[in-house]
């Protein structure tokens, strides 16, 4: 019962198991996620005089719609079920009925989908060929599990002798697993299956196409990388733009750690929490934002060129933001004063949780302030130091590229242009998504090699392992 319900809330956000796809005019690439909550995703490619002169019309794919989202429903509460299972007697037994409830809403999705296939089928267009997909029998499978299942189980907990609990509760462990379960949801949705885009990087694949054997080439975008002298610079551009940001970046990592040290040597908890919350502030604000302020400051009639003119008495007209000198240093800044109150709170938990006893122990031996800081507080830091240095380092082609959109301009997009923001221009910004999705396979690639040489080098330096 909990394998039919894991897999068909996989099947879900898998193209390739789409039950709705009852015409070849929907798009292979649509999940049964997408044909719920995307009414385009299923008429974007039928012309609308097939809709208007034909017995398939759009209500013809707004019912196919709902039939999506009953099966979805359907889903969700057999996962339900499939969660209870894990409880007691009397959970498991109140549990029970969801699997079957969630199968019966299924198969009547499943139905629905059944009238739009007879509809589409009777009209018999060219342009709109009907086709009942083989994912539209496997969803049948599961529902036939899903309903046997909890009927059989059914049948083996009334025969249970074991005695029935006053309450409902589970074991610990199985507790905290389901109360993890979310995030393992979305990591699985937002980290994991995109993972399935790289089978473009083999196709030669245009917004909108299909894959199939006619378009497959193979390691072709990998090799125009270096194989093209034009992508060739621009790759290695790219990459000096990215490990200078990141090396910048891993060379002040220590600066949020000394913020958090001297922070809480401040003896006034009023003025220490004003300071905090003031430096933690800028993180919670986008890049937009972020740009705004930068233009309200440094643009030719900001605030940096009025003092300058009214107050200073010196004639400035200069836009900085148009400057496209020390660009590293000056994207380093912003991101240090966005992001450094931020970056300091892990330090500050790990700081509340020294124990006393050290800062006793040291005071009594003579230590003083900047003493107890150097010889107790510090070297209390270095493991989580170390964790979230070796984690920059694996990270080090993965910087993002919010930050260096909003900055970016004419003149100075050639010391910005990060790998994250080259995938996306050349991706979204140029329509080539094969080779952007090579390029971004090249970096993931590389940076799982750089996370596990980092841990390697870490547990024969430091004997501890992050991994």
């Amino acid at each position: 019962m909990r394998i039919a319900a894991i897999l068909a809330a996989v099947s879900v956000f898998y193209s390739g198991l789409n039950p709705a796809r009852v015409t070849t005019a929907i798009s292979s690439n649509v999940s049964l996620f997408t044909a719920c909550v995307n009414h385009e995703a299923l008429v974007g490619q039928i012309p609308d005089r097939v809709l208007k002169k034909t017995a398939v019309t759009g209500d013809t794919f707004t019912m196919l719609q709902v039939a999506c989202a009953a099966i979805i429903v359907g889903i969700i509460i057999a996962l339900v079920g499939a969660a209870m299972s894990y409880g007691n007697k009397r959970v498991r037994t109140s549990g029970l009925k969801f699997p079957a409830i969630g199968g019966l809403v299924m198969a009547c999705g499943l139905g629905g989908v059944g009238v739009v296939y007879g509809t589409i089928a009777s009209a018999a267009s060219d342009k709109v060929p009907a086709c009942l997909p083989g994912a539209f029998f496997f969803f049948v499978v599961l529902v036939l599990a899903l309903v046997g299942c909890s009927f059989a189980l059914n049948v083996a907990e009334k025969n249970d002798i074991e005695p029935v609990e006053d309450k409902m509760e589970m074991q610990e462990k199985y507790h905290l697993f389901l109360l993890f379960t979310p995030i393992i949801v979305l990591a699985f949705l937002f980290c994991y299956l995109p993972l399935l885009g790289w089978r473009y990087a083999f196709f030669d694949y245009s917004a909108g196409g299909e894959l199939n054997a006619d378009n497959f080439v193979g390691l072709k975008w990998f090799t125009i990388l270096f194989q093209n002298d034009t992508t060739r610079g621009d790759v290695v551009r790219v990459m000096a733009n990215t490990l200078a940001m990141s090396g910048l970046g891993i060379l002040t990592s220590w600066i949020p750690m000394v913020f958090a040290v001297f922070l809480m040597q401040v003896p006034s908890k009023g003025f220490r929490r004003f300071v905090q919350n003031f430096t933690t502030v800028p993180n919670f604000l986008g890049w937009s934002i972020v740009y705004a302020i930068a233009i309200a400051m440094f643009s030719t009639d900001g605030f940096v060129n009025n003092f300058l003119n009214n107050i200073c008495g010196i004639a400035a007209n200069t836009n900085y933001l148009m400057d496209g000198s020390h660009m590293w240093l000056k994207m380093l800044l912003w991101g240090m004063w966005k992001g450094i109150g931020w970056s300091a709170i892990i330090y500050i938990s790990s700081i509340t949780g020294i124990d006393p006893g050290l800062y006793e122990a040291a005071e009594v031996d003579g230590a003083g302030r900047f003493q107890k800081m150097w010889h107790v507080t510090i070297p209390q830091l270095m493991p989580t130091f170390f964790v979230l240095l070796l984690m920059s380092i694996a990270n080090v082609l993965s910087n993002g590229m919010e930050q260096y959109l909003v900055f970016s301009n004419a003149a100075n997009s050639g010391s910005l242009e990060v790998l994250d923001l080259y995938v996306y221009n050349l991706g979204i910004g140029n329509g080539q998504i094969p080779m952007s999705t090579a390029i971004g396979m090249f970096k993931s690639i590389v940076s799982v090699v750089l996370l596990f040489a980092a841990n390697a080098a870490s547990k024969k330096l430091r004997g501890e392992s992050i991994i």
